[in-house]
Formats: C-alpha cells, sequence, structure tokens
C-alpha cells in the first residue's frame, strides 16, 4: 500500500522537526546485552546457549524457566 503525497509530507515533516520516535532505542542485541548484565558469566553463557539451540531469545528463555518454576511450585503447594 502506496502512501499518499500527504501522509509522505506529514510523515517527512515529523522527522524533520524531531517530533517521531522510533522505539525506545534499543534493539535486540542490547535488550539482551542489558538482560545478560544482570547475570553471572556462566548463568549468561547458559541463558545464550540454550537460547541459541532453541531459536529463542534469552528473555523467551528465562520466561519459559519462570513459567516451569511456578508451574513446578503450584504443584507442590496444591
Amino acid at each position: 500500500m502506496a502512501m499518499t503525497d500527504e501522509e509522505a509530507i506529514a510523515l517527512d515533516e515529523e522527522f524533520t522537526n524531531g517530533t517521531l520516535r522510533l522505539g525506545d532505542g534499543m534493539g535486540p542485541t542490547m535488550r539482551r546485552r542489558e538482560l545478560l548484565r544482570l547475570l553471572d558469566d556462566v548463568s549468561a553463557n547458559y541463558l545464550i546457549t540454550i537460547a541459541e539451540s532453541t531459536h529463542k531469545t534469552p528473555a523467551q528463555v528465562v520466561g519459559d524457566m519462570v513459567r516451569r518454576e511456578i508451574a513446578a511450585n503450584a504443584a507442590i503447594t496444591t
């Protein structure tokens, strides 16, 4: 779908005037580094290895681990 002339002019104006914000300034690699900076080297390397072998992001691997832990604890308490 192509932009109309009016849409293109409005977008150009937003870029030129600096009012357009593109995300949080952190791409996937930067977010990964921020997450891994919180961990020790062994933990970070483990997460990266699992992430690469499962084609997931480190955040997805951590999320999976947390959900498994929650499920395991829920099974113990019920």
